[in-house]
């Protein structure tokens, strides 16, 4: 049918439909008896068309992400949420977003999918910290701004007088995305998993990856450089109620020492030179860190019994 004409009747469109069909059937013969092979569309590949839109490898390959998918080579997003379970017809909360490193991953993959996120930023109000109010601020302004993107994001918060995550006993997952040791700095690391608790429907998933200290090394409470054992971890899940179900080294990195002189945070992707607070050392040798890559991660994934 040529859109520079009016819709033909049904008849018409019958007689036309028969007659392209007739002449299509010719064309391999009258190409046969010249001694040509017939013509064929180039074949569509996997390269040429992407992931079908709404899946999970879509999500993590978007050209939104263009900024940040140079670190996928030490975060592994799509085998990360794939061991944590993720659907796209779930109902997550993301506490302590920050600036939306999986948010912009877990946002479009829940609004295709029929999903729902809700983003637990920092602590607001009196006596909120700057710094961290101005990460809520940006973050909900990118995060609003293309919602036929994004879709309807909730957003909650997590702190000292926090309230609840998402509705109680509504969420199908929960996750700590490395912000467990500044928990523990803040006397938080309870009040997390027990919140996490409340939010979560009887089956929920609570997934964590974390910086990990090693197992023989001496826990410090407050998690001070950043690491933490992963039998801690455990500790404090069993303490809220939670059931360990399995672990995965998808997010290892046997490289890393774990002694460096400004905790993890002297790696990448923070870099620091110095002590925080402190102006950068631009005479410190970074050489030995960036062949280290990010930190050695553990990946828990726990559930809430039914």
């Amino acid at each position: 049918m040529s859109d520079r004409s009016p819709v033909p009747s049904l008849f018409v469109a019958r007689r036309r439909l028969l007659a392209g069909a007739a002449t299509l059937a010719l064309v391999p013969l009258a190409a046969c008896g010249r001694g040509e092979p017939a013509a064929e569309a180039p074949a569509e590949t996997a390269e040429t068309i992407g992931p079908p839109e709404g899946s999970l490898e879509w999500a993590v390959e978007g050209a939104w992400r263009e900024g940040d998918l140079t670190r996928d080579e030490w975060r592994h997003p799509l085998e990360t949420l794939r061991f944590f379970g993720l659907r796209p017809d779930m109902r997550v909360v993301e506490v302590w977003p920050g600036s939306g490193w999986y948010t912009e991953i877990l946002a479009p993959y829940l609004a295709r999918g029929g999903g729902k996120l809700y983003a637990a930023g920092f602590p607001v109000g009196p006596g909120a910290d700057p710094t961290q109010a101005a990460l809520n601020a940006a973050f909900q302004a990118r995060f609003s701004e293309d919602r036929s993107l994004y879709g309807e994001i909730e957003f909650t918060t997590f702190g000292p007088t926090s309230e609840a995550l998402a509705p109680a006993g509504t969420a199908d997952m929960v996750l700590f995305m490395r912000t467990l040791h500044v928990w523990m700095a803040s006397g938080l690391a309870e009040k997390a998993f027990a919140d996490a608790f409340a939010a979560l429907r009887p089956g929920g998933v609570l997934g964590i990856e974390q910086h990990r200290l090693a197992p023989d090394a001496d826990q410090d409470p407050a998690a001070a450089n950043g690491y933490v054992q992963e039998a801690f971890v455990q500790q404090l899940a069993a303490e809220a109620g939670f059931a360990f179900v399995a672990d995965s080294d998808v997010n290892a990195n046997p490289r890393d020492t774990k002694n460096h002189p400004f905790g993890v945070d002297t790696l990448p992707p923070i870099r620091l030179t110095a002590p925080p607070g402190e102006p950068p050392d631009p005479t410190f040798d970074r050489s030995r860190y960036e062949e280290i890559g990010e930190s050695d991660r553990m990946t828990l994934k726990f559930r809430k019994p039914e």
